[in-house]
């Protein structure tokens, strides 16, 4: 036998693979909270440009102090912007929906043309095969 040796899986130590798995969890989650930190400067409408260049530059150049004090200084408003902005996009995607289905072929007659027959229906005042062929009409 030579000088070759043979490293096997229980060489390396349960606590190494535990700690190195643990300081790799650690890295993801400060670079995911680096991410949203940097996104939340340039989200806040109330700070002004130089204050979002100052936190910016001692985010990048001191990050993990930066990272700490900005969370500690900030961090509640973190949350407010996020759900501001959250509703912010419901609402806009909410008015396009409602500009896309008012605006279809015909306008938005059909839509509530088909909404009263339903209810027409659902009432009793219609019978399906009568709701299909007025479905129809409208449709076509």
């Amino acid at each position: 036998m030579g000088g070759n040796t043979v490293n096997l899986a229980y060489d390396y130590p349960v606590l190494g693979v535990f700690l190195t798995a643990l300081w790799v969890f650690l890295w993801v989650l400060w670079i995911f909270l680096l991410f949203r930190i940097v996104v939340d400067i340039f989200r806040d409408d109330r700070m002004s440009g130089a204050a979002k260049t100052g936190w910016l530059l001692f985010v990048l150049f001191l990050p993990f102090v930066g990272v700490l004090v900005y969370v500690a200084v900030r961090g509640t408003g973190m949350g407010i912007r996020e759900h501001r902005s959250a509703e912010a996009q419901q609402r806009a995607f909410d008015d396009y929906i409602r500009r896309t289905a008012g605006t279809g072929a015909g306008g938005g007659s059909h839509v509530d043309e088909l909404a009263r027959l339903g209810e027409m229906r659902s009432k009793g005042d219609l019978s399906e095969e009568e709701f299909q062929r007025a479905k129809e009409r409208i449709l076509h």
